[in-house]
This record gives C-alpha cells, sequence and structure tokens, in this order.
C-alpha cells in the first residue's frame, strides 16, 4: 500500500531475500498442496536466473518494508486465502505436478 500510495516509481523488488533452490521451492509446494504429488526436473530454460535472491534495498529504503513471513509459513497461508477465495470454505484437493529445473536444485 506505501509503494502504491507513496510518491516513489520505478521498480521496487518486494520477493523474500531468502535464498532457497527450485527443488526446495518444489518440496514446499508439494507438502503444503498434495504430498502424492511428482516432482519432475526438466532442463533450464536459456534465460534461468543461477541466483534466486532479490535485491530488496529500495524498499526497505524508501518504503520501510521486508518481508515478516518465510516462505513455508507464507505458502499455506496464501493457499488457504485463495481456497477461501475461490471454494469458500470448501478444501479442494487434486493430484498435481510441480516442476524444477537441473541445475537450480
Amino acid at each position: 500500500m506505501r509503494l502504491m500510495e507513496g510518491e516513489h516509481v520505478g521498480p521496487f523488488n518486494l520477493g523474500n531475500p531468502g535464498e532457497f533452490t527450485m527443488l526446495e521451492l518444489a518440496e514446499v509446494v508439494q507438502e503444503t498442496i498434495d504430498p502424492n504429488a511428482k516432482i519432475e526436473f526438466r532442463p533450464n530454460t536459456e534465460d534461468d536466473p543461477h541466483k534466486r535472491k532479490p535485491d530488496i534495498s529500495r524498499a526497505k529504503e524508501l518504503l520501510g518494508w521486508q518481508p515478516k513471513v518465510s516462505l513455508r509459513k507464507g505458502l499455506p497461508l496464501m493457499v488457504s486465502d485463495f481456497r477461501q477465495r475461490i471454494f469458500g470454505d470448501h478444501k479442494v484437493s487434486s493430484s498435481t505436478t510441480t516442476t524444477t529445473n537441473d541445475s537450480s536444485s
């Protein structure tokens, strides 16, 4: 909200600077959404970043913002919120495939 209502312009990275591999991300998604989901390994794309650690220094400096919730805690909260918004209280169970790139794991 500070960014939208403020006077600052330009790109701001609002990601979480905690670095994790694509395999770690896939495992958290698997644990959160469907423990039976299969993780598939595929070749990296040409533009695949090797480092996934966003620089949030502008957000910290100009907005006084930094993330307070870790991926492991935040992903289940997000999934729960989306399920509530989309399906009401109904929890959807489905078979899911999570894909990750080889060299990032």
